[in-house]
């Protein structure tokens, strides 16, 4: 069976608006954390994409009918056609899919209208329904592009922009697409979102700092992560020279606790990848945390990697170090982080990594990329709700 291949990478994100841009600002450990415009009085910072990005040349016929979340997702998958040089067309449109991760839908749009209709006593926009819904963003993607095969978000919180690549992968495959449009969204920096997670009590003031011992929560941030999937043999048909394959998707629920993270759950999913790909742990040369930076977290996720790996697990890093943690955006940016790792043979850093925490004795990677063979990778999702989700990664 011909392997499924990544053939185009595309990003939005605050550390970089291109994927150059964003593999330098990762590889550089260079977060772009700034105090929250939405929510200026709190002291909660955010990683959030530049006022001045301008995201008017998309190819989006009504723009006022498309939230920030949707707009991210058509820019990083504008950029990763253009990667995997395809035209609109160039596939037979019924062959192509589109496979979205989003955790919230269009919060922005949410947020503005409900203040419109309770706070100022207007009328909500006639365009409210369509923005906020939690599947516009594959809408979009499907219109801007000319895609007509199946066409759908996957909705699992934090771990939606894995699972999304995964079912993606199973799709191409099974043969019933050609080309997937694939990856994970999220533009969560509206003020009544940010007021909910700060609520939590696990948001920090300071940074994302996984792995570390004084790390004191994560940062929420927005942005969209895009690959584009196809099988290898149609890939090299039409000239492209891939590099990575999604071997397969590992994912599960815990069944327990709603917000509490599992170790067993974690563990499963990993092990259910392995599987899958038929690897052994032995095989996996680095592993892109789901790292939030939360106390709880990442000691779970520590466990979970000493459950499957032993005493001594591949080097890992989390890259939310520099990207913060775009909820059901984060698996598709941290897709293309893994990619570019092993494309480049060079593993991110946790950025900011100065004092390890004893407590979680696994290399993390601290402060500066280091050059490794990475044959294959594993990068996980773990989300509320005890959804988790692996990708297992290789080369071809």
């Amino acid at each position: 069976m011909s392997a499924v291949v990544v053939s185009g990478l595309g990003v939005a994100a605050p550390c970089g608006l291109t994927v150059a841009d964003f593999w330098s600002s990762l590889v550089a450990g260079r977060p772009v954390f700034t105090p929250a415009r939405a929510l200026p009085e709190s002291g909660v910072i955010a990683a959030e994409i530049p006022v001045a990005a301008d995201f008017s040349d998309l190819p989006i016929p009504m723009p006022g009918a498309c939230d920030r979340n949707a707009l991210l997702a058509v820019a990083a998958a504008r950029a990763a056609m253009a990667d995997a040089g395809l035209a609109p067309g160039s596939v037979a449109p019924e062959r192509v899919a589109v496979v979205i991760g989003n955790g919230g839908g269009g919060l922005t749009s949410l947020d503005t209208q409900y203040e419109r209709l309770f706070v100022e006593n207007k009328r909500p926009h006639p365009f409210s329904v369509v923005r906020a819904m939690g599947s516009s963003a594959a809408s979009w993607v499907s219109i801007a592009f000319g895609a007509q095969g199946p066409c759908f978000v996957v909705a699992s919180a934090c771990a939606s922009g894995t699972q999304a690549i995964g079912v993606a992968a199973q799709l191409v495959r099974a043969g019933i697409v050609d080309v997937a449009i694939t990856g994970g969204t999220e533009a969560p920096l509206s003020r009544g979102t940010l007021m909910a997670w700060n609520a939590m009590k696990i948001m920090s003031r300071t940074g994302c700092r996984p792995f570390s011992r004084d790390r004191d929560g994560l940062v929420v941030a927005e942005g969209a992560g895009i690959v584009i999937l196809e099988r290898e043999a149609h890939a090299r048909a039409r000239g492209c020279r891939p590099q990575v394959a999604v071997a397969s998707l590992g994912a599960g629920a815990d069944a327990g606790d709603i917000v509490a993270p599992s170790a067993d759950g974690m563990a499963r999913a990993m092990r259910a990848a392995l599987a899958e790909a038929d690897l052994a742990p032995a095989d996996i040369a680095y592993v892109n945390a789901h790292g939030t930076g939360t106390r709880a977290n990442d000691l779970t996720e520590v466990q979970a990697l000493r459950s499957v790996f032993g005493s001594a697990p591949p080097p890992v890093s989390s890259t939310k170090a520099v990207t913060g943690h775009a909820l059901g955006g984060a698996g598709g940016l941290e897709a293309v982080a893994t990619v570019l790792a092993m494309t480049h043979a060079l593993a991110p850093p946790t950025a900011g990594l100065t004092d390890p925490d004893p407590d979680l004795d696994i290399d993390a990677i601290p402060v500066e990329a280091r050059p490794m063979p990475i044959p294959a990778a594993i990068s996980n999702s773990f989300a509320f709700g005890g959804l988790n989700a692996s990708l297992v990664l290789r080369q071809i």
